[in-house]
């Protein structure tokens, strides 16, 4: 058993670290993988994350470094902005931000400044810290307005949305999040944003790969900014991308460069022109839709287990499940779960009487599993496990969940993943 791409070098230079990484393939392939942001790259965007484009320092734009040397990595870059362009239907794309939360920023810094007003989903109801949150630099830099969700319902209230962007004239409306189980209206968004006299910028972090496959509607010709992680839905590497129409790329381009960083990790934008690749493929478009397959076939499972679904149910790869019924909080359920090999976060609702660090729900998505090949006939066995493991937890049954840990392994023994070989 051993990871792949295999890794003979560092085994012999430092055997404590790689150790850690066979550690690690091993966990990966015996778990069921439901983090909503975690996903199973390809081996071959493994092999270029790992690649000698990393030696390689680039600052600039390609055509415009700053340091010489740049004949194959303008041709590298050039790939995935074309592909990105492609894929997505934009006008333009910038491929250069480490992650999610310097493309966000990056908004920030092109349209509006310090002390400004803008506007994103409250954290606790599904928004992402980089939306103004308090504890983030963008709800100390900024002046933050918050929507949320309408309690009876669990859905964005665009009545409310359209009530504060009136009010306070933000800069920036942010429109998704990192819990949100339920298509994002972007249509609605962009004409609240068009009255108010707002940039608005369609954060797809989650939903990239559905946008990309078809079973999530697209932003594009609605939002002016579209921030997105690669990693997720998309099944790229660790890093970001930033997409715009004609009118707000200039801005974008010099809010990340040199406005927020230096070099771009050339191997990172390797490893996204081959996810991007791969997601231009026929068969990612069935795998987006087998994503959003799965989470319904789940969210009925758990329903029927008596779990207590955010929104009732979902439309995208995730669930919001709140435990306040089964007499258990997020955490607590969520460490029992890992130890009996299904690995989750622990997260809040909304409307959480409890605290953010022990709160009452949990998050789920199905991306990775459905990578592995899992399909909804699978989705009452989980839930099952699931509904095991929090009793058990419920009755400090270690056995019960070291046996469902075992009954996971056995099952996930004939679904394999990229970059580990049994």
């Amino acid at each position: 058993m051993t990871h792949q791409p295999a890794i003979p070098e560092l085994t012999a230079a430092d055997p404590q670290i790689a150790g850690l990484v066979e550690d690690e393939a091993r966990r990966q392939a015996e778990k069921i993988r439901l983090i909503a942001s975690e996903n199973y790259v390809s081996q071959a965007v493994l092999e270029a994350t790992g690649s000698v484009l990393t030696n390689k320092y680039s600052e600039g734009y390609a055509g415009k470094r700053y340091y010489e040397g740049q004949q194959f990595i303008d041709q590298v870059e050039q790939i995935a902005i074309e592909r990105a362009k492609a894929l997505f239907g934009v006008d333009h794309a910038n491929v250069q931000p480490y992650s999610g939360s310097p493309a966000n920023l990056a908004a920030y810094l092109a349209f509006a400044s310090p002390g400004d007003t803008v506007m994103g989903m409250a954290l606790p109801d599904g928004g992402h810290l980089t939306h103004g949150w308090s504890v983030s630099a963008t709800g100390k830099w900024f002046n933050p307005v918050r929507y949320g969700v309408r309690k009876e319902t669990g859905r964005v209230d665009l009545d409310q949305v359209r009530e504060l962007a009136l009010e306070h004239r933000p800069k920036l409306i942010f429109a998704g999040g990192t819990a949100i189980p339920r298509t994002i209206d972007f249509p609605a968004f962009a004409e609240i944003a068009k009255e108010a006299g707002a940039v608005l910028v369609a954060d797809i972090a989650h939903i990239a790969g559905l946008v990309a496959g078809g079973a999530h509607p697209s932003p594009v010709g609605h939002a002016q900014v579209i921030t997105t992680t690669t990693h997720k839905t998309l099944r790229g590497p660790r890093g970001a991308m930033i997409m715009t129409d004609a009118d707000h790329a200039k801005a974008i381009d010099k809010a990340v460069f040199p406005g927020l960083q230096g070099g771009p990790h050339n191997h990172t934008t390797a490893a996204i022109a081959v996810a991007l690749g791969e997601a231009a493929k026929p068969e990612f478009r069935d795998y987006a839709h087998a994503i959003v397959a799965n989470a319904k076939a789940l969210a009925e499972a758990l329903i029927e287990r008596g779990f207590d679904l955010v929104s009732g149910g979902t439309d995208n790869h995730l669930l919001l499940v709140d435990l306040t019924s089964k007499q258990i909080g997020g955490k607590p359920a969520a460490q029992a779960l890992d130890r009996a090999g299904i690995e989750l976060n622990y997260n809040t609702v909304p409307f959480d009487p409890r605290k953010p660090f022990d709160p009452s729900g949990i998050r789920l998505g199905t991306a990775a599993i459905t990578t592995r090949g899992l399909t909804p006939e699978h989705q009452p066995q989980i839930a099952e496990w699931i509904d095991r493991s929090i009793a058990a937890a419920a009755a400090n049954d270690e056995d019960a969940i070291n046996k469902i840990a075992g009954e996971v392994r056995d099952l996930l023994a004939a679904y394999p993943i990229p970059g580990y070989r049994a």
